[in-house]
């Protein structure tokens, strides 16, 4: 055959190959979810296999074990007590709570790895919501806002180096971002969950909670999060939320899930200059994790291919709970 070019002359051997490699994955990519609860036992998670529910004391193991192997950020879930739960959530706010002093041990003991916190009210919510939920069934936007504030300033007076609101609420980054810089804490950063679709991959994760929207009252209580969630038929409102995001203040733009939301990965990445993360959520974890247990597939091969491809969409950063593994895998490479 008589051909000018031919593209596999760069892909012959691996070092050329390598040589021309368009994206790379790296240790320092990766933001690692850790779930914490008040307890002083690990508890596995059995819808997540190799992740757990960690106190305190085993927490900081955990994260020295993330550091040795390059990852320099970890965000903190807390599994909050049913006593603590309310209608309006406000143990969020508990400056002696569970995540406060989660962090406070952390940038003690590891004062440069990177905090980054969850801001919203369903893990501390007896309804299970991101929101406050109105006697008629209504998740309510502006009473909402104003405890996100509360949590983030909380969360900021206790050390966190990044806060993360994701729950959806209109206009709750520029309030969290106002109220942030009033108290002083115009260092903080704020990464946004601003594209967060109504999803049915985030199941393990509100097992992992005990999260799951519910009732347990008389009180109507929305079964979904459908009316404060993005739709996920829906890519252009993607980048209105976007633009407004980065217009209240966010330095940096999520995509949760990350896997299925690809497409709206490479939009934002073409519509913002902003670093962009990807949360490759429970569900995309879990459904590996059950196919690697029963052989279907190469995990690590599988793992790696995934998170590169978060990377090629256009994200600078991926939340992953595969995030020491990959970075073991990365280093052994």
């Amino acid at each position: 055959m008589e051909l000018t070019y031919r593209p596999r002359r760069l892909r012959r051997t691996s070092s050329l190959r390598s040589l021309v490699r368009e994206n790379t994955l790296k240790a320092n990519d990766f933001i690692y979810p850790l779930f914490v609860h008040a307890g002083n036992d690990v508890q596995p998670i059995s819808a997540m296999p190799g992740t757990n529910r960690w106190s305190l004391d085993a927490l900081l193991g955990e994260v020295e074990r993330a550091w040795n192997l390059g990852i320099r950020c970890v965000v903190l879930f807390p599994k909050v007590s049913e006593e603590l739960k309310s209608e309006d959530g406000a143990e969020c706010f508990n400056a002696d709570g569970l995540i406060p002093k989660a962090i406070r041990r952390l940038k003690k003991e590891m004062p440069e790895m990177t905090i980054m916190t969850d801001v919203a009210l369903d893990p501390y919510s007896c309804d299970g919501h991101d929101g406050i939920v109105s006697a008629d069934g209504v998740v309510l936007n502006d009473e909402t806002v104003l405890h996100l504030c509360k949590q983030a300033i909380v969360q900021a007076q206790a050390g966190a180096d990044l806060i993360g609101p994701s729950d959806m609420m209109d206009g709750r980054v520029g309030a969290i971002r106002e109220a942030l810089d009033d108290e002083g804490f115009d260092q903080v950063g704020i990464i946004s969950y601003t594209a967060k679709y109504s999803s049915a991959y985030y199941g393990p994760f509100r097992e992992a909670l005990d999260s799951a929207p519910r009732s347990i009252t008389s009180k109507p209580i929305p079964k979904d999060k459908s009316s404060y969630q993005m739709d996920p038929a829906n890519a252009r409102e993607a980048v209105t939320e976007a633009q407004l995001d980065e217009q209240e203040g966010s330095d940096i733009l999520m995509v949760k899930p990350g896997l299925a939301y690809l497409d709206i990965i490479y939009r934002l990445r073409q519509e913002s200059e902003l670093p962009i993360a990807a949360y490759n959520v429970s569900g995309e974890y879990s459904m590996v994790k059950a196919a690697a247990e029963r052989s279907w597939i190469d995990e690590k091969a599988v793992v790696l291919e995934t998170l590169l491809s978060f990377k090629r969409a256009g994200a600078d950063l991926i939340l992953t709970y595969h995030a020491c593994d990959a970075a073991l895998w990365l280093k052994n490479e």
